[in-house]
């Protein structure tokens, strides 16, 4: 297990490598001068190569390459000029509340999603697989900025059970259940796309399952079929469901970066929003890395789950 563990750490080395070279080189490629973008409509000549030379801009790209990734493997993305503070202090600020929120969006995906899939296979189709087929198919194709707005308007502002936004309430918030209160939406905003899809792909896994020998060996044998599903079927292809539930939590970071916005979530995605209007190049580039990395490091660790749920995946 620990060998694998260390093989795959080095396989996510050359991943890590390549999506900086992507997130420098897609930010870097932007039509448009940063610096007069920074300086607004009325900057100098004068000013605008000063502040080429401050950020870099004057250099080739091989070398701004090199210098940023040397201050980003140790622990210095830059400096925001529209914030004015290191890019790491504005990341280290803004990554606990986007963690928060795409953290809850995922562990509600993965149990609604299997739970859904599940049912949805055992009653293959019943009234139970149509009415959730319905129901995974409406909310994979719901825009899930557009289910947001709808949830602010419907459970915020006209039956007044949950805030519009933000984390915590401006006067008297800041414990557990004031954060409860105002992840709730969000999150489950967050979780809906997701959970369609998890729910689809578990459906169609645990329905081959259904129809493999050791499935009806039990049955012959008069194992109860709740006892079939829970401890033969649904064991045996949980192992090819964490990978999916893995490739979701790109899908979950990414659309934080809208649910933010629209629930005023102080987390990440609003700050690459902001950071993208004001063309702060640099406050963009480290929070596209950290994003990614995180993507992978998610990814690698439900992969490790998998081979521990399966050892011959350590093999293949």
């Amino acid at each position: 297990m620990l060998f694998y563990i260390v093989r795959r750490l080095l396989q996510a080395i050359p991943v890590l490598f390549g999506i900086s070279i992507i997130v420098f080189l897609t930010i870097s490629l932007i039509p448009g001068d940063p610096a007069t973008a920074i300086l607004g409509a009325y900057a100098t000549p004068e000013n605008v190569a000063e502040l080429n030379r401050d950020l870099g801009l004057n250099h080739s790209l091989p070398i701004q390459y090199t210098t940023w990734l040397s201050g980003v493997l140790q622990g210095d993305f830059g400096r925001s000029f529209a914030l004015n503070r290191p890019v790491a202090a504005e990341i280290g600020d803004r990554l606990g509340p986007t963690a928060v929120l795409a953290g809850t969006a995922l562990v509600l995906c993965a149990i609604f999603g299997l739970i859904a899939g599940t049912a949805a296979a055992v009653n293959q189709y019943g009234w139970t697989d149509r009415i959730l087929s319905v129901v995974v198919l409406i909310g994979i194709s719901t825009p899930s900025f557009w289910l947001g707005l709808m949830a602010i308007s419907l459970f915020a502002v006209w039956l007044d059970l949950f805030p519009t936004g933000d984390m915590y309430s401006l006067f008297g918030g800041g414990g557990l259940a004031d954060l409860l209160w105002h992840l709730a939406l969000p999150a489950t905003t967050l979780a809906v796309v997701a959970t369609g899809v998890v729910a689809r792909l578990t459906r169609a896994t645990v329905l081959e399952v259904l129809r493999q020998d050791f499935v009806r060996t039990a049955r012959a044998k008069g194992v109860p079929e709740s006892r079939v599903i829970r401890n033969h079927a649904f064991r045996a292809a949980l192992p090819a469901l964490i990978p999916i539930v893995g490739i979701q939590a790109g899908f979950v970071i990414g659309g934080a970066v809208y649910i933010e916005e629209v629930f005023q979530w102080p987390g990440m995605g609003r700050m690459l929003v902001g950071a993208i209007g004001s063309r702060d190049i640099l406050l963009v580039q480290g929070g596209v890395l950290v994003l990614a990395s995180a993507f992978v490091l998610i990814n690698l660790a439900t992969d490790v789950i998998q081979s521990a749920l399966d050892p011959r995946v350590r093999h293949r």
